[in-house]
Order: C-alpha cells, then structure tokens, then sequence
C-alpha cells in the first residue's frame, strides 16, 4: 500500500509491538499537565490546559532512543551479517545508535560535524560509539556518512527511515492514549522522524488533533518546503536549536508532512531560549533547545491552538555551560 507515493505509517498493531520491544529496555515515559505551565499559557490568551511528554526521561535524555530500538532489533533480524553501523548526527540519533547497538554488540560509527555539543560528544563515545569529526554542518556530516559506507561497505542508519518512525511513534502514542483528546500537538522537526511519528499515532488512534510541525526561524527548510510542495534547502544558523538544524529536507518525510500535518510554525532563538528558562522554572525540567521548541511555539500560538494543547520535551542534552547561560541571560522569571 502507498499514500501517494509514499509508504503507509505504521498502524496500531505496528505501533503497539514497537512498544512491547521497547518496554524491554526502558519504560514509557510521562506526560504531566503543570500547573505553573497551565498558568503562563491562560495569562497569554484564555485558559487552557497544557500537556508535556517528557522525553527527556529516556535513557539517553531524548527520544530517538525508541526509532534505535526499534531499527537496531529489525538488523539483527533481517542483516545478521552486519558487523559495523554509520550514521551521522548532532547528538541524539547517535546516542540512540550507540546505545541500541551496543546491545547487539555492534560496531557503531558515527560522523558529527566539527563544533558539535561536547557534552552530546562525550555521552556517545561513553555509549561506546566511535566518532568522527567532519564538515560545517549537518548535511556534510551525513554526507560523508555516506562515504564512509561506500568505502568500507559498513551499513549506514539513515536520519529518517519509516523503522525509525515506528519506535518513535510510540511516544505520541503512549500521550495520545494517556492523557485526555487534544486540541493541537506541537512538534518540533528535526529530520522527521518525531513529527512523521506523531501523525502515525494520531492516525492510528483516528483522533482530532491537528498535528504542528515546529521549525526554528533560523532553520527554515522545512517550513519553505511545506509552503512550496517541493524540497527546498535553506542554510541553518540557529545558535541553541542545533537538534531542528536541517538543511536538505527528506523527501518522504515531506510527503507525509503535506498528508497529515496542519501546518508548520516558526520560531526564532530568543522564543526557544525563553522556554528552556520556561521549562526549568515551572517545571524544573531541562530543556535543550530543540527539545523546548515546541513549547515555544505553543505559547507564541496561543488561542489559536485551543484549550486543550500538548507537546514534546523531546531532549534535554544541552550542554551544561549553555544552559547555564540561558538562565542567566534571561533571569528565572
């Protein structure tokens, strides 16, 4: 089956095994309604009712650990003859390869370009991934990445790849089934596989939610390709949200975009860096600034996205001088 020319999202039955595995590992995360959070949102527009999915409560403080799971138990079925993974990242996705691989005792390799987090880069050689240091972003990352796996044959992990948005699908779905109908989710985009998910969920439950994408205002690609039909690359220059810092857009991750999202948001750093100090002050939850985005664009949406809204603290791997630097800018307020 296809949805225009894209494969179908994974269904409940899909959904619901990639949790079971998952379960294995790690326990579904929680989602909280916060009061200092209901509070900040009512005193912008109305009241309403906020609900956080905290998946900074992952075993690698973020969500891609589930799409790792997930992905990693599909090779070792389906390509036992593989020995050594390659992928490229800012942090996240190679915690996940590095931490699922591990399991399986996999040889991961993964390419961040130079300037990366040191605090992401020390947790994924600490999960036992070997890294390599190469090009100015993202994209140059992934693109040797894809050297690297024609020169020396290993099997490279895409950034987004349906197997990924299965295991992470199970966030959305574990929010969607736990906590009451919401009006609008709020999810931040990276390559992907968070929001491709989420619409997953939401279809496979055959709710209402209208599903928002949310992008930094540095880090456009995504929403210009939303608003033209077609990928269109934008160079990122978001200096906290490095985790929405994509350059080249995925095409299928585009075609279910346009099927099942509402539409895409906005927001730029100073929006984001104010809903990390959000996040940490009503919550005392730490937010990195892709995993604070939605938030950010939650409260700037405000009525628009109705009484009953949610999001994604989709990681909280910010490094510690940043963050620290985000409280002080801002003051705690």
């Amino acid at each position: 089956m296809t949805l225009g020319d894209v494969k179908v999202l994974p269904g409940l039955d899909e959904i619901k095994a990639a949790a079971e595995l998952i379960y294995k590992t790690m326990p579904a995360t929680p989602q909280y309604s916060w009061p200092l959070l209901n509070e900040r949102a009512s005193q912008i527009a109305g009241a309403v009712e906020v609900w956080v999915k905290h998946e900074n409560h992952t075993p690698v403080g973020a969500f891609k650990v589930r799409g790792g799971l997930v992905y990693m138990d599909w090779l070792r079925h389906e390509r036992p003859e593989v020995k050594t993974v390659v992928s490229a990242t800012r942090g996240n996705h190679g915690q996940s390869m590095a931490f699922a691989g591990k399991q399986l005792g996999l040889r991961v390799v993964v390419v961040v370009p130079f300037g990366n987090s040191p605090e992401k880069n020390r947790s994924m050689r600490c999960l036992g991934a070997e890294l390599v240091e190469f090009g100015n972003d993202f994209q140059e990352a992934s693109e040797h990445a894809a050297y690297l796996e024609g020169k020396f044959g290993w099997h490279r992990v895409p950034s987004f790849d349906l197997r990924l948005v299965t295991g992470v699908s199970t966030y959305a779905w574990e929010m969607f089934t736990a906590c009451p109908e919401l009006d609008t989710f709020y999810v931040p985009i990276g390559m992907g596989s968070g929001v491709c998910g989420t619409i997953a969920a939401r279809n496979a439950l055959g709710l209402k939610t209208k599903v928002v994408g949310v992008v930094s205002t540095h880090a456009p690609a995504y929403a210009l390709s939303f608003a033209a039909g077609h990928v269109r690359e934008h160079e990122s220059t978001t200096e906290i949200a490095d985790g929405v810092a994509c350059r080249k857009p995925d095409e299928t991750t585009l075609e279910i975009l346009k099927a099942g999202m509402d539409r895409i948001l906005m927001v730029d750093d100073k929006a984001v860096k104010e809903a990390m100090r959000a996040y940490f002050v009503d919550t005392h939850n730490v937010a990195e600034g892709a995993g604070a985005i939605g938030l950010a664009a939650l409260l700037m949406d405000r009525p628009k996205g109705g009484k009953r809204v949610g999001t994604v603290l989709c990681g909280g791997n910010v490094d510690s001088d940043v963050f620290g630097s985000v409280l002080c800018d801002g003051g705690l307020s």
